[in-house]
Parts: C-alpha cells; sequence; structure tokens
C-alpha cells in the first residue's frame, strides 16, 4: 500500500546517545583548550636569565633568552598528548553509558511498540503490565494499559450487539420467507390463505421495524447525548408515557397503584418519556396475568427518583446485571415474540446521558423493581 511505510531515521535511542557524547565531547575541547590556553600564560612569568647562557631542556640545549617559549611550547605539546588520550576515553565511555543506560531507559518503549503491533480485535486482551520505577515511562504503559482495556470491553460489547441484533432480525425476515415461500407454492391458496400469510407478514415487519427503531435510538443515545435540556416534571412524563400502556394492562387484569409527585429534572422530554414508557411497557409484558404493578416517583434536595416494580416470573439474583444489557428479557428467552430485549438498555443509556443511574432489583416472590434516579432541576 502506497504511503503506508514510512521511512526511519535514526532511533530515539541512537540520537540520545549521540546527543550526550556530542555536549560531553564539546564541553571537553573547551575544557582542553583552556588548559592549553593556561598552561601558556602561567610558563610566561619564569624568570629572566641574562642573554648568551645555555640551559638543557629535555636534553636540548635553550637559550636563556628563549627559555620562556620553549617550556611554554614543551608544556602545551604534553597538555595535548595528554588531553587528546583523556578526550578519547572520556567519549568512549560516555557512548558506552548513554547508549546502555538509553536503552534500558527506552526498554518499556519497546515494549508498548511490540504490543501495539501484535494488536489485533482477537488479542486485545495483552497489557505491558510495567514493573519499574513510577516514571513518566511507567505512566505512559499504564495509559496504555487503561486504553486496551476499554478497547477490549468495547469491542467485546460490540461483538455481542452486533451477534444479537443479526439474530433478532434474522427471526422475523425468516418468518416473511418462509410465509411467501409456502404460499406461492401453493397453487390453491385462495383469498383467505393469502389475508392469513398478509397478517403474520405484517407482524413480522412491524416487529423487524420496532428493533430497528429501537437500535437507532440506542445508537443515537450512546453517540450523541442530550440535544435539548429544559425542565421536565416526571409526573407528568409517567402520565403520558402510561396512556400507551394502560389497555394492555386492563386486558391483563393487572392492579396498578400509582403514587407520583411533581419533580422537575433537567432533560430531554422525548427522551425521559421514552424511558418512563419502556418501563412501564417491561411491567406490562413482562407481568403475569391478574398481576400488579407499583409506581412511585419522588425526590430529595439533589435526586429525582421513579421507581417502577411490578409481579411476573421469578428472577434469579445473578441474571439482574444481564437484564440492562441489548436483548436480554426477564424470564423469557432471546426470540420471545414480545418486545425486542432493548427496552432497559435505551434506558440506561437515556438516563446515563442525563448524569443519572439505574438500579435493578428482583421481587422475592417473582418479578422485578427498576429505580431510575436523576439529578434534580437547579
Amino acid at each position: 500500500m502506497i504511503g503506508s511505510v514510512r521511512r526511519r531515521g535514526l532511533g530515539l535511542r541512537a540520537r540520545i546517545t549521540l546527543l550526550a557524547t556530542g555536549l560531553v565531547a564539546a564541553v571537553s575541547c573547551i575544557l582542553l583548550w583552556l588548559g592549553w590556553l593556561l598552561v601558556g600564560e602561567v610558563l610566561t612569568e619564569v624568570p629572566q636569565y641574562p642573554p648568551g647562557n645555555l640551559i638543557r631542556v629535555n636534553g636540548v640545549d635553550v637559550e636563556a633568552a628563549q627559555l620562556a617559549d620553549a617550556l611554554r611550547d614543551n608544556a602545551r605539546e604534553q597538555v595535548l598528548e595528554v588531553g587528546a588520550i583523556a578526550f578519547l576515553c572520556v567519549v568512549l565511555a560516555v557512548l558506552t553509558l548513554s547508549w546502555s543506560i538509553t536503552g534500558r531507559v527506552l526498554a518499556p518503549l519497546h515494549r508498548v511498540t511490540a504490543t501495539a503491533r501484535r494488536l489485533s480485535a482477537e488479542s486485545l486482551g495483552e497489557r505491558i503490565d510495567f514493573e519499574g520505577a513510577r516514571d513518566e515511562v511507567a505512566e505512559l504503559a499504564d495509559t496504555f494499559d487503561e486504553m486496551l482495556a476499554r478497547l477490549e470491553a468495547a469491542f467485546d460489547s460490540q461483538r455481542r450487539f452486533v451477534a444479537n441484533a443479526s439474530h433478532e432480525l434474522r427471526t422475523p425476515l425468516a418468518v416473511i420467507r418462509t410465509e411467501l415461500d409456502v404460499t406461492l407454492a401453493d397453487p390453491d391458496a385462495d383469498v383467505a390463505e393469502l389475508r392469513r400469510m398478509a397478517a403474520v407478514v405484517q407482524d413480522a415487519t412491524r416487529r423487524a421495524a420496532q428493533l430497528v427503531e429501537a437500535l437507532l435510538l440506542l445508537a443515537k443515545t450512546d453517540a450523541v447525548g442530550l440535544a435539548v435540556r429544559e425542565p421536565v416534571d416526571l409526573a407528568v412524563v409517567v402520565e403520558s408515557a402510561w396512556r400507551s400502556a394502560r389497555t394492555e394492562a386492563a386486558s391483563r387484569g393487572l392492579d396498578v397503584t400509582m403514587h407520583t409527585e411533581p419533580v422537575l429534572v433537567m432533560g430531554d422530554p422525548a427522551l425521559l418519556e421514552r424511558v418512563a414508557g419502556n418501563l412501564l411497557e417491561n411491567a406490562v409484558r413482562h407481568n403475569v396475568d391478574e398481576g400488579w404493578i407499583r409506581v412511585h416517583a419522588d425526590s430529595d434536595a439533589e435526586n429525582a427518583r421513579l421507581t417502577v416494580a411490578a409481579s411476573g416470573p421469578v428472577i434469579p439474583a445473578e441474571r439482574v446485571a444481564e437484564l440492562l444489557e441489548p436483548f436480554s428479557r426477564g424470564g423469557t428467552g432471546r426470540t420471545a415474540q414480545s418486545g425486542a430485549g432493548l427496552g432497559l438498555s435505551i434506558v440506561r443509556a437515556a438516563v446515563a446521558a442525563h448524569g443519572g443511574r439505574v438500579m435493578v432489583e428482583p421481587v422475592p416472590n417473582g418479578g422485578m423493581s427498576v429505580g431510575v434516579s436523576l439529578p434534580v432541576a437547579p
């Protein structure tokens, strides 16, 4: 792929080593030059001897008048010889130490890079687990591990969501295809048979449309958040949402008790009505005939609470947390004909967008209680 491979220059380890070595070499050169100047200045102050006298310096006879120059040149030559050897030793030592130390310091970065290169959607469980000194490199490694944990959770959630959505959409589509194939294969199909087939197809398409609408609402709530923020009375929202569920509740003979106080919260009225509507619809659909529903709304100085409790099948305590996941239904299978299994998922996403939380508890003798806590309007 064009542009996918970049030319790589000197690595960070080599650059740091060269920088440290260059700085030490430059400082050493300056010190050597200063030593060379200082020796020359000191030896210009030697005593002056009468002209015509010879003085032996390093086996060579030198005129007394030239003694200072000879000593200075000789001293500077020795400074250069010894200084050059010391310079080479210092540069080599710094080069070796810099290369070794930077290698150890940058080792965690190589581990981060190697882990990132190995990553794919199937290997997000890998971690660096850095155990060295708690410095900036350790902070980078820990941040990378936290990012991997978030990515792994997001990928797992996405896999489950896509798999469940595919399964749920496949069910009504399979019903539609089967009905069409069977009816079209029957040459003696009359108007009654066609009407029966049309009714089945209509019901299946309705279920598919409800599922798609719920998926879009859930995705929009998770990604965009609140589009509107205004004071909303929970009592009014509950009353409006109850109109849609009242008929079905009456047909099943449910005993409904409501105690709602005027409670103002800040949020999206349509989304909060969807929250109340989903809670009430779940309470009706997953109830038992001649069962009961209790709705309670109140508030304190900081939070508003809406609780919907209902009778129903017994739900094991270990399954309570699963009920907030997409396509999970209390007491029924994933492919149940009633609902899409997204009601509580939408409630959780919408409440989270309002800065609140959802609490789900099983009722001891069967049923479930769902509580919503939202910040009150200032």
